[in-house]
């Protein structure tokens, strides 16, 4: 799993690039509190290496607690910037930190 960010000049977005290994699967989302954790239009794209990956761009200069919809099971990003407890899951989410 990978997270790229490119941080734009212009604008004040980040496009953030989400990678997800995952041959076995059928459907990946990204879900944080950036989208209201839902997986609708935050589909991932599979490529023929069984790679899952997808781009958004998200305001700057803030952080986002998220993770990955792995055919409905949630996974956190290893190579996330930080963890933080989430007491309604009950478990930590990763965070990205723009």
């Amino acid at each position: 799993m990978a997270i790229a960010k490119q941080y734009l000049k212009t604008k004040p977005v980040v496009k953030v690039t989400f990678t997800v290994p995952a041959e076995e699967a059928k459907k990946v989302a990204v879900v944080g509190d950036f989208n209201n954790w839902n997986p609708k239009g935050n589909i991932l794209k599979k490529l023929k290496n069984g790679t899952f990956k997808g781009t958004f761009d998200l305001p700057k200069e803030n952080s986002y607690e998220f993770r990955y919809l792995v055919d409905g099971a949630y996974v956190n990003e290893p190579e996330a910037d930080r963890y933080q407890w989430n007491d309604f899951a009950g478990t930590e989410n990763a965070v990205l930190e723009l």
